[in-house]
Formats: C-alpha cells, sequence, structure tokens
C-alpha cells in the first residue's frame, strides 16, 4: 500500500464516525428501556391499570363526553393497544417512546444551553436518577411533564439562532405548546416563557421578527389542536382549576412541607411505595444548590431568566399540591447543569493559563458523576427487586394467564381492567360469575366453589399474596 495516499478521513467509518456513535447510543438507551420496562419492576401499578381504562375510553368522535385531561398521552397508549393487544409492554410502550425522546431533548437542550462536556454530565446524571427511570416505563401519563417543556425549551431555544429551519421549528413550537395545555401544569412552562420575553430585551427582540403570516399561522394552529380541550373548559370549567394544578379542597400546608421535605431532602430514611424518595442523591442536591447561586450570580441572562421565574411559580403549587412533584425535575436538572458549569467555570478562572491543572480539574468532576451515575443505577435496581414497600405495588396478573385460557372470572373491581384485555383478545370470556367446565378464577375472586374443584394454582415470583390465579376445573 502506498502510505502516501494513505489517508484515515477515506474510511467510511471515519467519515460517518458520529452518525454511528449516536445511533449506537440511541439503540442502547432503547433496550435500556425496554429492559428496566419488562424486568424492573417487571409489573403494572393501580395508577397503569386506571390509565388503561381511561385510554380505552377515548372516542375522538364524541367530543362533549370525552376526558381531555392528558388526551394526547390517551390517544397513543389507544393505539398501542390497537397495534399490540393490552399486555405489559403495550400498557407502557407510549411512555418508553416519549422518555427515549425527552432524553434526546434534554441533551440537546444542555448541549444548547451549557458547554457541550457539562450537558452530557448533566444528562448522565439525570437518566440515571431513580425518578426518571421509573416514569420512563410507568404506563402512565407522567412522562409527559419531562416530555413537554424540555421540547417546548430546546424549540424555543432553536428558533432565534437558525434560518434555515426557522419555519419548522416555530410550526413544531406551536404544536407542542398547544398539545401540552392538555396536561395539568404544562401552562406555567408557556407562561415562564411569556414572562421572559416580556422581561429580557433580547427575547422581545427576536418576537418583533415574526412575520403576520407566521403569527396567523400559528394561531389557527393553536385553534384547531386545543378545540377538544377548549369545548372541555366550556361543558366544566372547573377543568382550568385542574389543568393549573389547583386543589377543589385547601390543603394543610404544614403536612405538605413535611411531605415535600420527605421527597427531596430525607436521605437518612429514605422511602416510597411505588416510586422511592429522595428524589436525587445527596451530591446531586449539593450541585443543585450551586447551581441556585449561580443562576442568581447571572440573572441577567435568559435563562436564568426562565429558570428563576419557573421555580417561582412552580413552588406555591408544589406546596399545595405535591402530587406533582414529578413537574420539578426538568428544573431541578438544569440548576444540576448550572452547577456542574460553575465549579468548571470557576476551576478554569483560577489556572486560566496553566492546561495541566485545567486537565485536572475535569478529574474530581468526572469522579463525581461516575459515583452519581452508579448510585443512581444501583439503587434504581436494588428498590424495584427487594423493597418490600415498593415491589408488593407492582401487578405481574397479565402475563401469568396461560395462553390457553379461555374462561376467567374476576372480581367486581377488576372487571373493567380485564374486559379491555378481552376486547383485544377475542377467545378470552369475561365474567364475574362462575361458568363452563374449567375457568382461571383470579385471587381477588376466588372461593370455595360447589361443583369444582382446583387443579391448579398459578404463581408470581412475590413472598407474599404470591396465588395469583386458581384453575378451576367442574367435578364429575
Amino acid at each position: 500500500m502506498n502510505m502516501a495516499k494513505f489517508k484515515i478521513s477515506n474510511f467510511f467509518i471515519y467519515r460517518w464516525r458520529n452518525v454511528i456513535g449516536y445511533s449506537l447510543v440511541a439503540i442502547g438507551l432503547i433496550l435500556i428501556l425496554i429492559f428496566i420496562s419488562l424486568y424492573l419492576p417487571g409489573g403494572i401499578t393501580n395508577a397503569e391499570i386506571q390509565s388503561v381504562i381511561k385510554s380505552n375510553s377515548i372516542n375522538m368522535f364524541d367530543y362533549w363526553s370525552m376526558n381531555v385531561i392528558n388526551l394526547p398521552y390517551h390517544l397513543l397508549q389507544h393505539t398501542s393497544f390497537f397495534l399490540f393487544g393490552v399486555t405489559i409492554f403495550s400498557i407502557k410502550l407510549p411512555s418508553i417512546i416519549l422518555a427515549f425522546l425527552s432524553i434526546i431533548g434534554l441533551t440537546l437542550l444542555l448541549r444548547q444551553w451549557f458547554n457541550p462536556n457539562i450537558g452530557i454530565l448533566a444528562t448522565l446524571i439525570a437518566i440515571t436518577t431513580g425518578q426518571l427511570l421509573f416514569i420512563a416505563q410507568s404506563g402512565t401519563s407522567e412522562i409527559l411533564y419531562l416530555f413537554w417543556p424540555v421540547w417546548i425549551l430546546l424549540l424555543a431555544s432553536l428558533i432565534p439562532i437558525s434560518n434555515r429551519f426557522r419555519k419548522i421549528y416555530i410550526a413544531g413550537f406551536v404544536a407542542l405548546a398547544s398539545l401540552s395545555l392538555y396536561t395539568p401544569l404544562s401552562i406555567y412552562v408557556l407562561l415562564v416563557i411569556a414572562g421572559a420575553i416580556i422581561l429580557h430585551p433580547h427575547l422581545r427582540y427576536y418576537i418583533k421578527q415574526l412575520t403576520k403570516i407566521e403569527l396567523i399561522g400559528g394561531s389557527a394552529l393553536i385553534l384547531i389542536l386545543v378545540a377538544p380541550l377548549l369545548i372541555a373548559i366550556y361543558k366544566s370549567p372547573n377543568l382550568i382549576l385542574t389543568l393549573f394544578g389547583l386543589p377543589n379542597i385547601w390543603p394543610n400546608i404544614i403536612d405538605n412541607l413535611v411531605l415535600l421535605a420527605n421527597q427531596y431532602l430525607n436521605f437518612a430514611n429514605p422511602g416510597g411505595s411505588t416510586i422511592f424518595t429522595p428524589f436525587f442523591e445527596l451530591g446531586s442536591i449539593l450541585v443543585i444548590l450551586l447551581g441556585i447561586y449561580f443562576v442568581i450570580k447571572t440573572k441577567f441572562t435568559a435563562k436564568s431568566y426562565i429558570v428563576i421565574l419557573w421555580i417561582l411559580l412552580l413552588t406555591p403549587i408544589i406546596i399545595i399540591n405535591p402530587s406533582f412533584t414529578f413537574i420539578t425535575f426538568l428544573p431541578l436538572v438544569i440548576l444540576l447543569a448550572s452547577g456542574l458549569n460553575g465549579l468548571l467555570a470557576h476551576w478554569y478562572e483560577l489556572f486560566p493559563r496553566n492546561p495541566y491543572a485545567r486537565i485536572s480539574g475535569l478529574v474530581p468532576i468526572i469522579i463525581m458523576v461516575s459515583v452519581l451515575v452508579i448510585a443512581g443505577t444501583n439503587r434504581y435496581i436494588y428498590e424495584y427487586r427487594y423493597n418490600p414497600n415498593i415491589v408488593p405495588n407492582f401487578s405481574q396478573d397479565i402475563q401469568l394467564i396461560p395462553s390457553s385460557s379461555t374462561n376467567i372470572v374476576v372480581a367486581d373491581n377488576e372487571l373493567a381492567f380485564y374486559q379491555i384485555i378481552a376486547k383485544y383478545d377475542k377467545k378470552l370470556v369475561i365474567s364475574t360469575v362462575p361458568s363452563g367446565e374449567t375457568m382461571l378464577v383470579s385471587r381477588a375472586a376466588s372461593k370455595p366453589l360447589a361443583g369444582y374443584t382446583i387443579s391448579k394454582i398459578i404463581t408470581s415470583p412475590m413472598s407474599e399474596q404470591s396465588d395469583r390465579f386458581y384453575l378451576y376445573t367442574k367435578s364429575i
């Protein structure tokens, strides 16, 4: 070979190294999300069962009786059932897809707002926290509390700096902003952006650059997308309280503050039921506190305006309604990235001309991030496999049903869910009354039946209440 003509840049792998690298990362991320969905915790909660029932009831041709709260998510879940039937995987599939897109958006957002290296480190910490891993596999609409703000903020950040794809970004922003209104508390993200535009002159300048065609087109798109929501609000004005996250009954503020303290700061006695607390490791909380300091220090930047306004708006809402705590995940991750960025920037200021010192400053940060990533992953795996307060809240019943089953008897409170399973599996007949030569009876419906004997007991791996189904056979 003529070495003089040899160039590594001629190799296909070299020229496409970034595409190949990011594609491998994306594939790995998808496999991880599927793994944690099917094996950790490996079941569904009562909230997921209720989500299945709601998704199945969606009827786009009946605007007047449709439940519009989190409508985009339930349409996705309904589509998943139509394609794959009702299984643990199909229940969780919409959340897996939205979690994957959210993590991609989070990576791009943090790279846009911070140094790329800081963005990667903060994303690694964020995606290995138990909260995100749990929400990513939960077949409920909670993943929207991350998906909407991540992509709304990302598109809002890209609009001013792009000319080639500017109209696409504007259309995407308007569409996502409109659809996000179906999710409670998402309106606060839009209020934060609007407030930042009003207060920050740089942002006001870009808004003035929008053409009349863009404004008219955006307004028309908004009206089309929010039409079902407007009809629902007209029919039931109290829906506005739900969308703003306001409870109908004023809560006990002291009790809520204690609950919030446990959710965020109780490192000595971690707990939880379906989701464990505290939300972040102690190391992450310390970095977040540093991030608050650096955000206040640079309060005149556009991103600081957004973060400060966001926290100010969400704090009273979370105090009166602690069930929405996951809505704080993204602003806390941004503060985490701000803390990491501030630490590294301060170190570089100390050694502006010494390359060895600048490089050595990365070592403790990398070690810290590695510890937080490993601790977060191990904590998730351990808690959802062994924690006696968490594991029993996940049911594996639907994957324990033998494929040969045709007649299933369930309790009254299980009927709605199992009828949906039978809707997509035509061979199943669901009832609450014993009938037939053989029948599979759920644990909740099992009892001594005259004329039948129990020929088989189907169990789960749980240490308690592991008898999930009984196979009854008619006595001869």
